[in-house]
């Protein structure tokens, strides 16, 4: 039985509104806790040590997210989407007030796996359950009132880790998600109601282990390589090949799986494909920035946590008025050509930030920032709708936990190669993490490689079908084979007889 909604619209004031505002405080989990440790990753450096392991902050973080967001998907699916978001609260929870008393930075890598078991189950929930209540022409708005979240954490995240960072303590980075956390997890149980049959579920312990071994080890022979150990030795090309000798066994048991963590089907549809290469893509590419901006600037210009911050702040300002106002693109140009309209600021970005890297300017960085994050918010949010709109509701969680996997699992790869490439410059000159001509060609570097990867999404578009926009053609030429649902709330499904 389907629960129709009274209050039409997307708004704080509709029927819809307190549920909207409570994936909003969820999404603020995630987003404050990635700006504000952007930013503060000098002052962990000087307090903890460790400078050439600190990808690992993010990377380790990023690897939880994403072999777990399969698991959380296929779950949300079966036992529906709200006990799955108020578990991931409370891992979240967890690793934040554990990170909080970190005594030393294998101790806070640790930790950040805790906070990334959440985080992983907290992003695709909100965007799933946004996905369920709203229609395809309502989404846009709605995905853009949940990316706002991070235009706000964007410029609260950046202030407070500059004052904890200059004034206080890098901890209360953590500390800080104790009370979201408690009051996103009161808004969840108050507000967002689910009504679901109940019947026994096989979990794919066997597909979920291989999977994140598999991850685990080929992001650890990417990130140490040149660094721990040399990329040729018998320890770099052990990790590789058993990385991928687990991968080729995690896919051969998802092909035997009764209820497999990532359906293989997903990858047999060339639009729910290419939209994961583009997910991927974007991941790697926000990763690469958001990780060595502020770094970059705080140690070629000397330039305050706060202000380095700032100058990040403004990719997740412009990612989501993109991604509010992308709705009205793709209704009527479709998917694919707002995406590539998007992939082509992002590429144009990245090489004015590559081509300046030499002569660093705290505007100009701040100015492509946002050029790119305008870009992201046309790629992301209509790659995210459209991979969506595809399948009915039961397949929803799956197709979402998929898409985001795509895009956790490319910023961990991302981080991680960019991490390789930043250390083995740092190496070559004698690990000078602090002259400034290395760090400019450290940065340089990594720079040139997010712009490639910025070109290898615009194959990925590439491939996406062609479909000429909702208003003038509903679902032929590839476009997403579901038509819009009416606005709705939560769809509920009743016990059979």
């Amino acid at each position: 039985m389907t629960s129709t909604n009274t209050a039409a619209g997307v708004g704080f004031r509709s029927e819809r509104g307190p549920i909207l505002i409570a994936l909003m405080l969820t999404t603020g989990l995630v987003a404050i806790d990635s700006t504000i440790l952007a930013t503060a990753v000098p002052s962990i450096v000087k307090d903890l040590g460790g400078f050439s392991s600190f990808p690992w902050l993010f990377s380790i973080y990023l690897l939880a997210q994403a072999v777990s967001v399969p698991l959380y998907a296929k779950l949300a699916d079966t036992v529906g989407r709200k006990p799955i978001m108020l578990v991931g609260i409370g891992l979240f929870l967890l690793g934040s007030i554990l990170s909080g008393f970190a005594w030393s930075m294998p101790a806070l890598i640790a930790f950040r796996v805790v906070q990334g078991l959440g985080a992983g189950a907290v992003q695709p929930m909100g965007i799933t359950i946004a996905g369920d209540i709203y229609t395809v022409a309502e989404r846009a708005k709605a995905q853009g009132y949940i990316a706002s979240v991070w235009a706000i954490s964007s410029v609260v995240g950046p202030t407070l880790g500059g004052v904890f960072a200059q004034f206080l303590t890098w901890r209360w980075i953590f500390f800080v998600n104790i009370p979201l956390s408690v009051l996103a997890a009161w808004m969840i149980l108050r507000n967002f109601k689910e009504n679901i049959e109940k019947r026994h579920h096989k979990v794919d312990y066997a597909g979920a282990a291989l999977l994140t071994a598999s991850l685990s080890l080929l992001i650890l022979a990417v990130l140490e390589g040149g660094q721990a150990w040399a990329w040729n030795s018998p320890i770099s090309l052990a990790a590789f090949g058993v990385g991928a000798l687990l991968l080729l066994a995690f896919v051969l048991v998802e092909r035997r799986a009764d209820e497999p963590v990532l359906p293989l089907w997903v990858f047999s549809r060339r639009l729910l494909l290419s939209t994961a290469l583009v997910s991927f893509g974007v991941g790697g590419i926000l990763l690469g920035l958001t990780s060595y901006v502020p770094t970059y600037l705080e140690r070629s210009l000397g330039t305050p946590p706060l202000v380095a911050g700032l100058a990040l702040a403004a990719l997740t300002i412009g990612w989501p008025i993109a991604a509010s106002l992308s709705g009205r693109l793709y209704l009527r140009i479709g998917f694919r050509r707002t995406v590539l309209i998007g992939m082509v600021l992002v590429v144009l970005g990245a090489w004015v930030l590559t081509a300046t890297a030499q002569t660093p300017r705290v505007w100009l960085v701040a100015l492509t920032s946002f050029v790119i994050g305008l870009g992201l918010g046309l790629v992301a949010t209509p790659g995210l709708i459209a991979a969506q709109s595809s399948v009915e509701w039961n397949q929803r969680g799956v197709v979402t936990g998929t898409n985001l996997f795509a895009r956790s699992t490319g910023s961990a790869v991302g981080v991680a190669i960019f991490g390789a490439i930043a250390n083995a410059i740092f190496l070559a000159n004698g690990n000078d993490e602090t002259a400034i001509p290395v760090v400019k060609d450290a940065s340089n570097a990594v720079f040139l490689a997010v712009a490639l990867a910025a070109v290898l999404t615009v194959a990925a578009a590439l491939a996406m079908p062609r479909d000429r926009g909702l208003h003038s053609a509903g679902s032929r030429s590839g476009a997403p084979s579901s038509t819009p649902e009416p606005s709705k709330l939560p769809r509920r499904r009743t016990p059979s007889a």
